[in-house]
């Protein structure tokens, strides 16, 4: 480079320059030649700075984090003044090295650089390079390496090989294979010479990113391992050498702040141990809800600048007892629910501030989908541990899978690969019945109803109380209330949930907290008293239904289950019940499931008339106890009746039986129809409070079932007013026929 500005620049200073420089090299061999001895680069320092002074402007040195090193060496030599200080505040027992690379990476990376040079291969992209080096006050800070290979020349030796193109582009499709590149590149067989310049650019924040978001990926559900080095990750993307990181989940169900049992040794939770262990009850929720209504972080870069009398509290002792002078609590949200808080506390004032929350912001998401994968790997290992240690498999179909487990079990002894056989069951006859809660939608939407009107009247009650500033809200509820009474939208309940949310709840929250008469408080605490804090609405009127609904479920699903192990006498088969807005029961009957008992068709007979007979016996205890629910409601019930034989398979993805086939299907398909259908050319449902609804396709299960109503007439359980009705065509479904009778009044069935 200098003999070309020596005899082709055409400025008189730069010609002289470069020749000077020539001269002053003229009595060293090693420099005008090359050397290997690296002790070489120690003795000629001087004249190596002035020979690069070019490539290092004295201008830049305490700018440019730069070096010049020996090519595929560690190395290095002829340090800006950046760089030296950067290596001195490190340490003197501090060594310089290229982060996480294998020495079979590194020669991959060296093969690359020949392709490059001498093959003329376009290579987009090689491995990046990074140096970890400590500052003064501990922090590692993290350099990203370019290299620049402008002085440097490659040649092969004899030994060395010139592999083909096709050769060349196989090897830059098996980067990993590092014996395949050792076979085409052998050790020693090519020869570089010259020197390279080192670019460092700090990136610590970008690569403290990158390993936080890495840390929260990661997730094994079965080794849930922490990331030892996440407080120091921090320390490094925050640039904040005294660090405390802590983070409690949010328990909904409870209420409550639950610390991670596998962070517990790394994490210090000062702030948030003091809210779970010192404030009661009510303060704590109140604190969770002020949270869900206003998720703000609390940022405090200096707490000696405090208001005097957030001081006197008895949490600024916390501070203070645990040597915390800067700190930040964030919230974790998702769908406007509390999933998480973090803390970050620091004994060094000015730590944190507003700028280090806006660093937060670049993983917010990666916090959380690693919460969200958190409960969801959570709830997977506690259904895995109820299936493995509460749920059982009914008793008429464990031997198939006790068959199954011991073939498997067999197998394992024999170090012999088993692969699990599909359990099912072929030709078998469902029953299928169901009472269910008639209305129960509308019920709802008109409690729902009374229930928002109710809390808009509460709401006027309190802001015409409190000053002109609540004006506003007024307006808005009278809103809602018009919208309420006269045309309700699909979305009013949530926009109005939104205002409660956004606005009205923090504003009430706010009025607590300063001074207010205290019969605006009572009438705000009151109020608040009426609110389920997930839905921020009030749900008394909801709650009398759900309640009334869950009293019904589990009075007839406990009969319905005490009644079955009588029926499971008559014949064992498989029997499954479902709770919605009401319960509905599957029995399926067959000799796959008892192949050792004799099997005719008198069994199925028998089954019908227990489901018909107890059915009846759970309609007339639903008349004794239903005047006594909160919300008054009736009941429907129904059976349908089928005569093809189906298979049912046991599902391994939902731990369950189910039909089997799309044939099979079809029997699903009619019981999902017949809910809402109605009576062929009337408006009126099949199904009516107080009666039993029998659907079925031909004459000879009207002649059977009127056999079974015969007999509960005699027994005055049924009335003697059947009718008999056809079903309304469904889609895909016509020829429905069905007989209908009354329950009678006032009797008690014996069992």
């Amino acid at each position: 480079m200098l003999e070309h500005i020596r005899y082709n620049d055409r400025l008189e200073y730069r010609v002289n320059y470069a020749q000077s420089l020539i001269e002053s090299t003229r009595n060293f061999k090693e420099i005008r030649e090359g050397f290997q001895d690296i002790a070489l680069l120690e003795k000629y320092e001087d004249l190596i700075r002035m020979l690069l002074a070019d490539l290092f402007p004295t201008g830049l040195t305490h700018n440019e984090i730069k070096a010049a090193s020996i090519p595929l060496s560690n190395i290095t030599f002829n340090y800006t003044e950046r760089f030296k200080n950067i290596l001195k505040d490190a340490g003197k027992d501090f060594e310089i090295e290229l982060r996480n690379i294998t020495d079979n990476e590194f020669y991959v990376f060296c093969c690359c650089l020949i392709l490059q040079s001498y093959f003329k291969k376009d290579i987009k992209s090689t491995i990046p390079f990074y140096y970890d080096i400590p500052n003064k006050q501990g922090i590692m800070k993290h350099y990203k390496i370019t290299v620049n290979s402008d002085f440097t020349e490659i040649s092969p030796t004899e030994n060395a090989k010139i592999p083909p193109d096709d050769i060349l582009d196989m090897l830059l499709e098996n980067l990993d294979d590092f014996d395949l590149w050792k076979k085409y590149f052998p050790s020693q067989s090519w020869i570089l010479k010259g020197f390279t310049i080192i670019s460092l650019v700090d990136c610590t924040s970008e690569v403290a990113l990158s390993d936080l978001k890495s840390s929260m990926i990661e997730i094994d559900p079965e080794n849930l391992n922490p990331n030892e080095n996440l407080t120091e990750i921090f320390k490094s993307y925050f640039d904040v050498p005294e660090l405390s990181f802590g983070l409690m989940t949010f328990n909904k169900k409870e209420q409550k702040l639950d610390k991670l049992p596998i962070y517990e040794s790394l994490l210090t939770n000062h702030i948030l141990d003091f809210w779970i262990n010192t404030f009661d009850e009510q303060t704590r929720k109140n604190t969770f809800d002020n949270l869900n209504h206003n998720s703000k972080p609390i940022v405090i870069s200096n707490v000696d600048h405090l208001d005097e009398n957030v001081r006197q509290l008895p949490s600024f002792s916390i501070l203070k007892d645990n040597n915390i002078n800067s700190f930040m609590v964030i919230p974790i949200m998702k769908d406007n629910e509390l999933l998480a808080i973090m803390e970050f506390t620091s004994p060094i004032a000015g730590s944190f501030n507003g700028l280090k929350l806006k660093k937060l912001e670049f993983f917010t998401d990666m916090i959380l989908f690693s919460l969200s994968r958190f409960y969801f790997e959570k709830n997977y290992q506690i259904e895995a541990i109820i299936q493995r240690e509460y749920t059982t498999i009914h008793d008429s179909v464990v031997w198939k899978f006790r068959n199954e487990a011991e073939k498997y079990f067999t197998a394992s002894l024999g170090k012999k690969i088993y692969t699990l056989k599909q359990i099912s069951f072929k030709t078998l006859t469902p029953l299928f019945g169901v009472s269910d809660i008639r209305a129960s939608s509308e019920k709802r939407f008109n409690l729902m109803l009374q229930d928002l009107n109710l809390q808009i009247e509460s709401l006027v009650e309190i802001f015409t109380l409190t000053n002109s500033d609540s004006e506003k809200f007024l307006l808005a509820l009278d809103v809602f209330e018009n919208e309420l009474n006269n045309e309700i939208k699909a979305d009013t309940e949530q926009r109005f949930q939104r205002l409660l949310r956004e606005e009205i709840h923090p504003y009430l929250q706010g009025k607590l907290e300063v001074k207010t008469s205290r019969e605006v408080k009572t009438k705000i605490k009151d109020y608040f008293s009426h609110v389920l804090a997930q839905t921020d609405l009030f749900y008394s009127h909801r709650r009398n239904l759900d309640d009334s609904i869950t009293l019904v479920n589990r009075k007839l699903a406990d009969m319905l289950d005490e009644s079955q192990t009588k029926a499971q006498e008559i014949f064992p088969h498989y029997y499954e019940r479902f709770k919605s807005d009401g319960v509905e029961h599957n029995l399926y009957i067959g000799h796959s499931i008892a192949p050792d008992l004799h099997y005719t068709f008198k069994v199925v007979h028998k089954l019908r008339y227990w489901q018909l007979k107890t059915i009846c016996k759970m309609e007339i205890e639903f008349q004794s106890f239903k005047k006594n629910l909160p919300v008054q409601m009736d009941i429907a019930s129904l059976i349908f009746v089928y005569n093809e034989k189906i298979d049912i398979r046991f599902r391994m993805d939902e731990k369950r039986f189910d039909v089997d086939g799309a044939y099979n299907s079809y029997y699903e398909i009619i019981k999902k129809r017949l809910d809402k259908a109605h009576i062929k050319d009337s408006a009126e449902r099949i199904t009516a409070p107080g009666k039993i609804t029998i659907v079925y396709f031909g004459m000879e299960n009207q002649k059977e079932y009127l056999e079974y109503i015969s007999k509960l007439q005699k027994k005055g359980i049924l009335q003697h007013d059947v009718e008999f009705l056809k079903v309304e065509d469904l889609q895909g479904i016509t020829g429905l026929l069905a007989l209908r009778v009354s329950i009678s009044q006032n009797v008690i069935v014996s069992s």
